[in-house]
């Protein structure tokens, strides 16, 4: 595990974690060169004795912003531009939200699944620790349900909700399943490596999974309830047309508020306790507390 800059924010509060976030995904980051990254990293590795007393200076500021968005933390290796943090929300955005449509046939739903799957694989791949099936419900919709309206408002309303957020969990343990069994490298507090552990590289994945769920789930469900008011409502009763803009400013909203929120759940440096870890760890370390690159 390298001593690096994302150390520092291990102790954070979950609202610190949101309010950094929300400066993080800013996609102003993506329009840096490699180099100007490279040399960010540089400017904070010289301040890093310092880093809490000197975070107020804006050229640090910035940096530590830009270095965060796009290294990752493991290898200190400058991420791809689609993957980088930054690059979560205007990528994903519109692929959720032509998920999402109302299609009228199984092609195109499972096209944007695909494509939704593929990049949020991706995505998982590259941010994962580096120390060491998915139908959507629309199938079985326009096979199953096409003459049922109570069938409909299940696999239309209700169903896609459980189905993609358990896809999205799966997506990352899938993609990040080595973890598993040959676990990841854990750390003490001033970050020399004292083993690699199965168990936190399983809590790892599990949490990723769970704020991804929350990602996707929130996303699908907050319009589902919004179109439902609104169907009972005389506007849309009068104007029907207007309600898939809404249905889709709404998704695009849901989905960028949910972003840096499912992102804060849980620290990328994650904490565990050196009692919860294997035998050996235990045995090769007095500390207490022993930390973990969770990845995103």
């Amino acid at each position: 595990m390298e001593v690096n800059v994302h150390q520092w924010r291990r102790e954070q509060s979950f609202f610190h974690r949101l309010l950094q976030w929300l400066d993080i995904l800013d996609p102003t980051t993506l329009l840096a060169s490699n180099k100007e990254i490279e040399n960010a990293l540089t400017l904070l590795q010289g301040s890093l004795p310092s880093l809490k007393e000197t975070v107020r200076d804006e050229k640090i500021k910035e940096a530590l912003k830009l270095t965060l968005s796009s290294i990752h933390p493991d290898t200190a290796d400058v991420l791809p531009t689609i993957f980088r943090a930054s690059a979560f929300m205007p990528f994903a955005t519109p692929l959720v939200v032509a998920m999402l449509l109302p299609h009228k046939g199984m092609k195109p739903a499972v096209f944007w699944q695909f494509l939704f799957q593929s990049y949020s694989a991706g995505y998982n791949l590259v941010n994962r620790n580096k120390t060491t099936c998915k139908v959507s419900p629309q199938f079985v919709m326009h096979r199953y349900a096409s003459n049922s309206p109570v069938m409909y408002t299940v696999f239309k309303k209700i169903l896609p909700v459980p189905v993609l957020a358990f896809a999205s969990a799966l997506n990352v343990a899938i993609v990040r399943g080595f973890e598993f069994d040959k676990g990841i490298e854990v750390a003490d507090k001033n970050g020399n490596v004292v083993g690699v552990s199965q168990l936190a590289g399983t809590k790892a994945i599990k949490e990723t999974a769970l704020s991804r769920a929350v990602l996707v789930g929130a996303t699908v469900t907050a319009p589902n309830i919004l179109v439902g008011y609104l169907q009972r409502t005389n506007f849309i009763r009068r104007f029907p047309f207007g309600l898939a803009p809404i249905r889709h400013i709404m998704t695009a909203f849901v989905f960028g508020l949910m972003v840096p929120f499912a992102f804060s759940l849980y620290p990328q440096t994650g904490k565990i306790k050196r009692s919860n870890l294997e035998p050996l760890i235990q045995s090769a370390t007095t500390e207490e507390d022993l930390y973990y690159n969770r990845g995103l």
